[in-house]
């Protein structure tokens, strides 16, 4: 009861007590918010958004050399941005909580609508209207009494015809004056619907086991090594949280030969490499016959589930290192690293077994080596026209004892004395293929014995990813289907005319928007009329608009 006020009063109203939500309603209000549709699109485009990062900054599982150039140019920037797991954005603790909600939304969103639809699909269409006139398409149809349709026939007949068509019918009142069907289609929208969402999580899943069973790794192969798919043959190595050694593959890949062709013809681009083939022999188990492959830039050679792709390549200058004793400390290829269009490479040699002292060698590989005006040699071609080593000479202890982890493309010269460099007497070394030089001091000597290529490959298992393909696939599929598949419903009631004349009336609904509507009723008025052989005049769409407009 309110209180009384007189007049001229300002009126006072009692507020009203709002029940407290307590913990409970909360828990629910918050689950609601995160399985309503809106939540899982806003968490598919947050989860889009936080892939980003992944592509502007170097990632240390794909290549952690990036990750320490970038950290050692931008100090501050870097430590920063490390802090925030930009450079491991896949396994950061918020993309993860992205990952987790998003598929917490997408079960919660899924599961009672699936329970809906299970009920909708066994559930009767719904009752026949009062007034079809009333729908959006709204036809009738006079049947004449010599053609000899009663109502009760009429009313089977128009069932047949909508059952022919995919509908579901339910005839109504077929003992009564004006009995009725009603009908409904289209369930396949809403099922494509869940079968995309039941695809998205079927891919979060299967994306999931690849990131916890699977495992990627990184090898340098020159050309006649061999690769053994085991733990100690990588070069670097990331694997999945529940990854089990004992699950490699274990094939064997040998790089027979790797050849680079480059374009000779164009002038805008001439000296870019248009192809990159390497001829492998594999076997897929020890003891197996080899077999011959080919490995392209986008055509990887795979054991199984496990895939090798081709991600880099260079040169490997075959290297020589005689100590100051003259014995052999060092003889084989080393690895250089491209740092441009033409192959100029730079190149780092460290040599422990040497004695009496440990030998250090820094410089840069040219391809095809020529001088400029001021004597300075640079490559003017990518292919091996005139290679050369220009190198830099130390010795000391290298720090390689002491077990401390080191770059191998770098050398750190903060504890040796250098022998040879462009500012000192000796000068640098230069060396042509089969050239020796030897070291100041009686240091030993270094010889260019030839050149070889090699390949960079990355090696990924994901056991999950026929999953991703197919529920790929599936979630297209769901999309179609629900893009362009229309839920529909039409009513048919009949009656009998005083004239003798059996009368049909019939109303189209479409569950949201559907501008094919107009075109399903003129395919039904059509039907109709071939199902009770009448002329085109028996159904009279300009009279049923005008009773509808009343």
């Amino acid at each position: 009861m309110t209180a009384q006020t007189k007049p001229g009063q300002p009126k006072t109203s009692t507020p009203v007590a709002e029940p407290a939500l307590g913990i409970k309603g909360m828990l629910r209000w918050v689950w609601r918010q995160l399985t309503s549709m809106r939540t899982a699109l806003l968490l598919l485009l947050l989860l889009a958004v936080a892939a980003v990062p992944g592509s502007l900054f170097p990632q240390r599982p794909v290549n952690a050399a990036a990750v320490t150039r970038y950290l050692k140019d931008n100090p501050d920037t870097g430590k920063f941005l490390d802090s925030l797991q930009m450079f491991d954005v896949y396994a950061s603790a918020w993309f993860s909580a992205i990952y987790l909600l998003l598929f917490i939304s997408l079960i919660g969103c899924v599961v009672p609508r699936a329970r809906a639809h299970y009920k909708a699909m066994r559930s009767r269409p719904p009752r026949t209207p009062r007034r079809l006139s009333r729908l959006p398409e709204y036809e009738t149809m006079a049947l004449p009494a010599a053609a000899g349709v009663s109502a009760r026939q009429a009313v089977t007949d128009a069932a047949a015809v909508l059952r022919k068509r995919g509908y579901r019918v339910d005839v109504r009142d077929t003992d009564e004056a004006m009995p009725s069907v009603g009908a409904e289609r289209g369930f396949l929208k809403e099922a494509g619907n869940l079968v995309f969402h039941v695809s998205l999580i079927g891919v979060l899943v299967c994306v999931g086991i690849g990131g916890l069973f699977g495992y990627r790794g990184q090898k340098i192969l020159i050309e006649g090594e061999t690769f053994v798919n085991t733990l100690v043959g990588y070069d670097a190595f990331t694997p999945g949280t529940n990854f089990d050694p004992a699950t490699l593959d274990p094939f064997a890949v040998t790089l027979d030969q790797f050849d680079v062709r480059f374009d000779r013809e164009s002038t805008r681009q001439f000296g870019q490499p248009i192809d990159f083939t390497a001829a492998l022999t594999t076997k897929e188990e020890p003891g197996a016959e080899g077999r011959q492959q080919i490995l392209k830039v986008n055509e990887p050679v795979y054991f199984g589930e496990t895939g090798i792709f081709l991600v880099g390549n260079g040169y490997a200058p075959i290297v020589t290192v005689k100590d100051g004793n003259g014995q052999t400390a060092f003889s084989g290829p080393v690895v250089s690293v491209p740092s441009d269009g033409v192959f100029t490479s730079s190149m780092t040699i460290k040599v422990p077994d040497a004695g009496p002292d440990q030998l250090g060698f820094v410089g840069f590989f040219l391809p095809s080596a020529i001088k400029n005006d001021q004597g300075v040699s640079y490559s003017f071609d990518p292919d091996p026209l005139n290679p050369q080593l220009n190198l830099n000479s130390y010795y000391g202890n290298l720090g390689l004892d002491d077990g401390k982890p080191q770059n191998v493309y770098v050398l750190d010269v903060k504890n040796l004395t250098q022998l040879n460099g462009r500012d000192l007497p000796a000068g640098g070394i230069t060396l042509g293929p089969g050239a020796t030089y030897t070291l100041p001091e009686g240091k030993g000597s270094i010889s260019f014995d030839g050149l070889k290529r090699y390949i960079g490959v990355d090696i990924r298992a994901t056991p999950g990813q026929g999953g991703v393909l197919v529920f790929s696939l599936l979630a297209v599929a769901g999309l179609v289907a629900s893009l362009y598949i229309s839920r529909r419903r039409v009513w048919v009631r009949t009656g009998t005319h005083p004239d003798g004349r059996t009368m049909v009336e019939y109303g189209l609904l479409a569950r949201g928007e559907d501008h094919r509507l107009a075109g399903e009723t003129e395919a039904l008025r059509e039907l109709f009329t071939k199902q009770w052989q009448l002329p085109a005049t028996a159904s009279t769409p300009d009279t049923a608009q005008h009773v509808k407009d009343r």
